[in-house]
């Protein structure tokens, strides 16, 4: 399990525990962050549960996949830290973690 923090584009914090196994979306999803809306279910198929992912944590999110790349194509806002929260696995080395939602997804 890890603790992970979501920030909404106007600021709003949401700290939640997400258990080891689980994507970073679904953690958003079980606990109704706003901002993540995952219209395709967790299947790299849209970009609806893009993220910015504090520097911090880029590296121990792992790489992009192309497919991933292809998705945030579609996305809006994209920056060199934007990701697709289906696609981080959570484990306990994401405690702390940091990730943010771009003003387009609210």
């Amino acid at each position: 399990m890890a603790k992970i923090t979501y920030i909404e584009h106007d600021g709003t914090e949401h700290t939640v525990d997400v258990k080891s196994g689980l994507s970073v979306m679904e953690g958003a999803i079980k606990n109704n962050i706003p901002g993540i809306d995952a219209d395709c279910g967790g299947a790299c198929a849209c970009a609806t549960c893009h993220v910015y992912v504090d520097e911090a944590w880029q590296s121990k999110t792992g790489e992009k996949s192309a497919m991933e790349e292809s998705m945030l194509d579609f996305a809006e806002n994209v920056e060199p830290n934007s990701r697709l929260s289906c696609q981080i696995k959570v484990a306990d080395e994401l405690e702390g973690l940091v990730v943010r939602m771009p003003e387009s997804q609210h």
